[in-house]
């Protein structure tokens, strides 16, 4: 069958199609992305203002109309921390019903962790053994870790790079002093929760997510996405340590520059580099691998897994 997942993340509204079936691997066959930065259209109560829910629901009507001329079965709506976190997240939800149709499931920051994982352990297989997946979003980070598809141990922080961007680097390039403070906090707020992880044990494989890591990992050296998904690519702890500092002297033009990093991120950049290193610092991981699968994928598999396969469909199942 052919699906539709439509994420409506802090960054961006993303449909992606797979054309996929129970027990084979899904695959992509359309990407529609809208940048939206939800994150940044928060007013000082914590609301989606007028002009943001308005092109939400824009946005979400064309996503929709795409997965319409893609032949997409069913599409699977959902949304993240910025919709989860607005003050006004009802009547938000209310308005893109009202006027596409669609209900979109709120995920809770445990669930987007959950989901992530699935979506690593499925990729790189039961001989990962002991996997630590590391999410960097717009706004939250999620953390997780297990043996199994389910993680034994999965949160969400509230450390997104769109957020802190927002909220901690006004200046273009940013104060020293602005980037040592939010470096402080990120930090002290990654260590809050680093014991309910390394009680567990040390992880076998650490692996990463979300476009912020796949930028920094480019950055460092990584190979191009041209090259496909199957070539492995790696961060060490030691390239980004030796990038943060040369990020926070550049301005938003210049990290867009950059190999891999795309005018829109350019700005969260440097916010998204402070937390995957305190990250892999607190941690104690010198290198991760960088995982194609992320939420949007584990989505879909967590739906697939609930389609009766052939057999069963063949018994009545």
């Amino acid at each position: 069958m052919r699906l539709g997942v439509l994420d409506v993340g802090s960054n961006t509204v993303h449909l992606l199609v797979v054309d996929a079936h129970p027990g084979a691997c899904p695959l992509p066959a359309h990407s529609h992305k809208a940048e939206l930065r939800l994150a940044e259209l928060l007013d000082e109560d914590g609301a989606i203002g007028p002009e943001g829910v308005d092109r939400l629901v824009a946005t979400v009507a064309d996503a929709l109309q795409a997965a319409e001329d893609k032949g997409c079965e069913d599409v699977l709506p959902f949304a993240t921390s910025a919709v989860r976190e607005a003050s006004n997240a009802d009547q938000v939800l209310a308005r893109v019903r009202e006027e596409t149709g669609i209900d979109l499931a709120v995920l809770s920051g445990a669930e987007e962790a959950r989901l992530t994982f699935l979506a690593a352990r499925r990729w790189f297989g039961w001989s990962s053994g002991r996997l630590l997946v590391l999410d960097i979003g717009g706004g939250s980070l999620e953390i997780a870790y297990g043996m199994d598809e389910e993680p034994d141990a999965a949160v969400s922080l509230p450390l997104g790079a769109g957020r802190l961007t927002a909220g901690w680097l006004p200046g273009d390039p940013p104060d020293p002093a602005e980037v040592k403070a939010l470096r402080r906090h990120v930090r002290a707020r990654i260590a809050r929760s680093v014991g309910e992880f390394t009680r567990l044990g040390r992880p076998d494989h650490v692996v990463a997510t979300s476009k912020t890591f796949k930028q920094l990992a480019r950055i460092a050296g990584a190979a191009r996405s041209t090259e496909g998904l199957y070539v492995q690519r790696v961060l060490t702890r030691k390239s980004l340590e030796e990038w943060v500092p040369k990020l926070a002297a550049m301005t938003t033009e210049q990290r867009g520059g950059l190999p891999g990093v795309s005018e829109g991120r350019a700005a969260q950049l440097l916010a998204g580099a402070l937390v995957a290193e305190g990250a892999m610092d607190l941690f104690g991981v010198e290198e991760l691998e960088i995982c194609p699968w992320a939420l949007r994928e584990g989505v879909i598999l967590r739906r697939l897994d609930h389609l009766p396969t052939k057999e069963q469909a063949a018994l009545g199942g």
